[in-house]
């Protein structure tokens, strides 16, 4: 039964209005009136086993996504003999087919920073665990809220893949044109579904119309009418790109989001160098309070006027990407003019006709697809911007509670570091020895539990960062939170301590000494673990021949590292850490250095002279097929891997003396790509674990080296620590 106005859903939820309705339930605009912010309501009438379980699933899976191009799931609940319901984010704005309708063929600039900004939601749900594929992507599900940020809705035909095991969270169902071939049953749906899908999302938006149908192409009945014939003025690059997304086999796509996203970013030279968040141009201001301002739930919205450059990209005063005015304002009079009586005049019957001609159409698209017209639902999710959890640089930066350690295993063979200025106390219980690569259990949620929203910090993760300072008068290795809070020393070993490297659960830290400031190279070096309390310190090897840039791998066994006990020349090796089997991987060349493992672990990223010059090289996680990765010589260094696998960062200098810089790349063919446009020397980026945000070292002084964050896929940087008269580098962000 529809929820009418001013219905109270679980004493809590004050219905506004009704956004969309089909057989299964409906989507309201709400009020939640312990908070005073409006929401989103999705409903489940369909209350059988079955479907309870699948809806219950969704809201579990939902509660925990944290990402700025999504929405968030704050409340699930049941009420006895009525339905299921999801509380979410309500994305105030519009969305993208509203554009489309008032503007026609949008900007190629502004496509491009579309597709980017959604290509990194998809990257997201394809690396989650489990793995989440959206399915549903088209412009209706793409808003665009009062400031022009982005974002992705409607997960309601998603798909749950879990243990090579696909789990259905929503009706299937396509939609002709956005939908690929095999969503029509013709083959099994994956990630790869997503990137047609949004193919055909930026081509309708290119183009003003529709890519022809998935299915009738995969038959031969139909052939894929090119960009350039539709909009001419777009560029070929982008054109190919798009093309590319929307091929009928899932083999000739692309095969990551990210790969679809770094080829966006390379499609334009506008775009190339783009820096800050992936805004577009904000829709347009709201009628003025005595307009009819109220929501036509019956009828077409009313008309707008377009932005006032006309280009779709800046404001009036040339300013790109610039909201139309403060957004407290925007919702000051939203409020405001709901409270007004509504006007009714000439307008009405353009309204009557705007419903007709919509009846119309949707009767048609009921004779030609009646089986979709049965299972669509219409929904449109929304947006309120003053949430306090989504600051410019994502959610609110939270300390989270210490957990307990699990130290390392000390072989017999081990040696003391001795110590300088140890802490005035130290624990007296012994944690109980485990293998290091030891899982974390994970909590499931029950079938009946109700996910309760908890603050993510910034990045996933515990919200801490291990980082090098100088502050005690020798390099040792702090621990602190994002905002610097709750600094503490971690080492206090002789000769200084660098090159933090977080173990896959957090809970021990590897590292180098001795150290007296960042080098390439360190002769007398030594690896060593520690426990993130500052107990367990041991010396993984029997002596010190040369040993650093230590790197853990996934699943927490290994350690890859640099050593000079080869000849004197740096090479790379492995150590497991059950059976201290020390490996040499890569031996070629004078200089083999700065191993990082794929997030799979069955690969690993490195320097090397081995052939003309230094360039980065990947090999197989045993050695194996060694080959040069990046194009052009150069001095690399620190390559990282994201943990969503699609990309890594680098630093880059064009010869000795030069001011570092640090770059993007894919993971699957080599394009050097600029981070931020800033002259500022930028060195020893670590990602967050959510693969979103990147912590660094720099100095824009010349002097006091710092440690900054910023987006991955570029943008303005924040400081995070600004310690005077001490140095501080080698930033590694706690898992």
């Amino acid at each position: 039964m529809t929820l009418e106005r001013g219905a109270v859903v679980n004493n809590r939820y004050r219905i506004l209005e009704i956004l969309g309705q089909g057989g299964m339930g409906a989507v309201y605009r709400a009020v939640d009136e312990n908070l005073g912010v409006e929401v989103a309501i999705k409903e489940n009438l369909f209350t059988t086993d079955e479907y309870a379980r699948q809806f219950r699933r969704e809201a579990v899976i939902l509660a925990n996504l944290r990402h700025p191009n999504l929405p968030r799931v704050t409340d699930h609940f049941e009420v006895p003999g009525q339905g299921q319901y999801l509380i979410m984010d309500f994305i105030e704005g519009e969305d993208l087919r509203q554009r489309m309708d008032r503007e026609g063929q949008l900007p190629e600039a502004e496509v491009i920073i579309l597709g980017m900004a959604i290509c990194e939601a998809l990257t997201y749900l394809h690396y989650s665990d489990p793995q989440i594929v959206h399915r549903d992507i088209k412009p209706g599900n793409v808003k665009i809220t009062p400031d022009g940020h982005v974002f992705l809705v409607d997960f309601g035909l998603a798909k749950i893949v879990k243990s090579g095991q696909a789990t259905t969270t929503g009706a299937r169902a396509m939609t002709p044109g956005y939908s690929p071939p095999e969503q029509y049953g013709t083959a099994r749906t994956d990630h790869r579904s997503d990137i047609y899908s949004l193919g055909a999302t930026l081509y309708a938006a290119l183009c003003g119309a529709l890519p022809e149908d998935g299915l009738a192409r995969a038959m031969d009945q139909a052939t894929l009418t090119p960009v350039r014939k539709h909009n001419p003025s777009v560029s070929r690059r982008l054109a190919a790109t798009i093309e590319k997304a929307l091929a009928v086999q899932p083999d000739d796509r692309f095969q990551t989001a990210e790969e679809f996203r770094i080829a966006l970013l390379n499609a334009s030279r506008s775009t190339r160098k783009l820096t800050g968040p992936l805004m577009v141009s904000p829709p347009p201001e709201a009628p003025p309070a005595d307009a009819s301002s109220e929501p036509l739930l019956d009828g077409a919205p009313p008309e707008v006027p377009p932005p006032p450059n006309g280009n779709g990209l800046a404001d009036a005063d040339g300013n790109p990407f610039a909201r139309n005015k403060p957004l407290e304002e925007i919702l000051d009079e939203h409020i405001r003019t709901r409270t007004q009586p509504r006007k009714r005049g000439g307008c009405l019957w353009i309204v009557l006709l705007l419903w007709l001609g919509v009846l119309g159409a949707a009767g048609w698209y009921a004779y030609q697809y009646p089986a979709q017209a049965q299972q669509a639902v219409a929904t449109v999710s929304a947006y309120v911007a003053s949430i306090p959890d989504r600051p410019p640089f994502g959610p609110s930066i939270v300390t989270a509670t210490p957990q307990a350690v699990t130290p390392v295993a000390e072989s017999s063979t081990a040696t003391a570091l001795p110590l300088v200025n140890p802490p005035s106390s130290t624990p007296t219980t012994t944690p109980t020895k485990v293998p290091t690569d030891t899982p974390v259990p994970t909590p499931t949620p029950t079938a009946t539990a109700s996910p309760t929203p908890r603050p993510t910090p910034l990045g996933g993760g515990t919200g801490e960062l291990a980082f090098v300072s100088d502050k005690s008068g020798e390099p040792q290795i702090w621990i602190a939170n994002l905002d610097g809070s709750n600094p503490r020393q971690l080492t206090f070993t002789a000769g200084g301590a660098c090159e933090p490297e977080w173990s896959p659960d957090g809970f021990q830290l590897a590292f180098i000494s001795p150290c007296d400031g960042y080098l390439e190279t360190y002769l007398g070096g030594g690896l060593f673990v520690i426990n993130a309390d500052g107990t367990g310190l041991t010396n993984l090897l029997d002596k010190s021949s040369g040993d650093y840039d230590p790197a853990w791998s996934p699943d927490g066994s290994k350690i890859a590292f640099t050593s000079l006990r080869g000849a004197g020349k740096p090479w790379v090796y492995v150590l497991d850490l059950d059976t201290n089997e020390l490996t040499p991987l890569a031996t070629e060349g004078s200089k083999n250095m700065q191993p990082e493992w794929s997030p799979d672990g069955k690969r690993i990223v490195f320097i090397s002279t081995a052939k003309q010059g230094e360039r980065i090289w990947m090999m197989n996680a045993d050695g194996s097929e060694a080959a040069p990765f990046s194009d052009a010589a150069g001095l690399y260094s620190r390559p990282e891997w994201s943990p969503l696998g699609g990309q890594m960062v680098f630093t880059f200098r064009e010869a000795i003396g030069t001011l570092p810089d640090w770059f993007a790349s894919s993971t699957e063919h080599f394009a050097a790509i600029s981070l931020m446009a800033t002259n500022a020397p930028k060195r020893g980026p670590s990602y967050s674990p959510d693969g979103l945000w990147v912590v660094y070292e720099s100095w824009p002084d010349g002097q006091n080296h710092d440690i900054w964050m910023v987006s991955a896929s570029g943008g303005e940087s924040q400081l995070l620590l600004d310690w005077p008269d001490s140095q501080e580098f080698d930033p590694a962000w706690r898992p």
